[in-house]
């Protein structure tokens, strides 16, 4: 972290759209230095993987995006980055509690509850990322969610104590780069490995459901475009999941 320019942008507001949104609108506008950041206390549209919403009550959770200029990564196999900064949010909570898995593609879990959850933006140039925006959403002092979400759990719930979203903060972008400066060092296997045995429900059967309907597997792979291959308990077979093609059966 301590290679992050000096002149990098770091955007605080008390509402905002969507810190996505408006990092990109900055991103098109001005070119920022690598490392930048939009903060935001409360959005107002805040968004989640494939259109879907993502709540937080004003100033009582960590939203933000970050801007990274990633060197030669093809378009197809852009899943490294969502591996690198679910790693870091990973690596940063596990100083906080136990029990912190990844569920693919990029959902953060403690146990069975989603605590943290992200969306990141690729901007493509010719087969090669451009830019990438990195937005991601940790509950952290959330005290109550609406009975609508089906399993939401804040750090503040599973630990009693309020905690620094700042200091949260800090801590991830350093996570962050420490990955991402062995990526740029080639040490690509080494993340692959570490979000593997990281992942939710890894190293053994459970229940899943896609369009045939439910099926015992276990996951044999994510590949570097992405997709979760599954392996299947009945016929041992191994299916191949672009997200959203498949569910996590509870």
């Amino acid at each position: 972290m301590d290679q992050l320019n000096k002149e990098r942008l770091i955007v605080r507001l008390d509402e905002v759209e969507s810190t996505n949104l408006q990092l990109k609108k900055i991103t098109r506008e001005s070119h920022p230095e690598e490392g930048s950041l939009v903060i935001a206390d409360y959005q107002t549209a805040g968004r989640g993987q494939m259109g879907t919403s993502w709540f937080s009550s004003k100033g009582e959770n960590l939203l933000f995006s970050l801007l990274i200029y990633p060197q030669n990564v093809v378009a197809n196999e852009q899943f490294i980055i969502s591996r690198i900064a679910s790693l870091a949010v990973k690596n940063m909570l596990d100083q906080f509690t136990n029990d912190i898995r990844i569920k693919w593609p990029n959902d953060i879990y403690w146990q069975d509850k989603k605590i943290a959850g992200m969306l990141i933006e690729n901007d493509i140039q010719g087969k090669y990322i451009e830019n990438s925006v990195i937005g991601i959403g940790i509950n952290v002092n959330e005290q109550t969610f609406p009975s609508e979400l089906p399993n939401p759990v804040s750090l503040r719930q599973i630990t009693g104590s309020v905690q620094n979203r700042d200091y949260m903060l800090e801590t991830f972008m350093r996570e962050f780069f420490l990955l991402y400066r062995e990526f740029q060092q080639g040490r690509v296997e080494v993340i692959e490995d570490e979000y593997m045995l990281d992942l939710y429900r890894v190293n053994d059967y459970y229940w899943y459901e896609d369009a045939t309907g439910r099926f015992q597997a276990m996951i044999e792979d994510v590949l570097p475009s992405g997709h979760l291959l599954l392996r299947t308990l009945e016929g041992d077979e191994v299916r191949k999941y672009a997200f959203k093609e498949v569910t996590f059966v509870n």
